[in-house]
């Protein structure tokens, strides 16, 4: 399935609407974006190439849990 994305008039939206009711689901999906849906997908594409290019850092369970355990004894005093 390819996707498409298209800017339409307000005029005519619902009559558009209606034109792509006419097909079924396997065959048009609509497909709503907002501003915070095309973020976190920036955000995502971003995170996969840094995956993909072998720049991105992974930790452990137990690396992740010693970091925090050292931030919050660093900071425990200031609560």
């Amino acid at each position: 399935m390819k996707t498409i994305q298209l800017k339409v008039n307000e005029k005519i939206y619902e009559q558009f609407l209606s034109l792509l009711d006419r097909f079924s689901e396997d065959e048009v999906e609509i497909i709503s974006e907002d501003k915070y849906f095309l973020e976190t997908q920036r955000y995502l594409q971003q995170e996969l190439n840094e995956m993909d290019s072998s720049e991105a850092k992974f930790y452990s369970q137990d690396e992740v849990e010693t970091k925090l355990k050292n931030i919050m004894d660093k900071y425990a005093d200031n609560l």
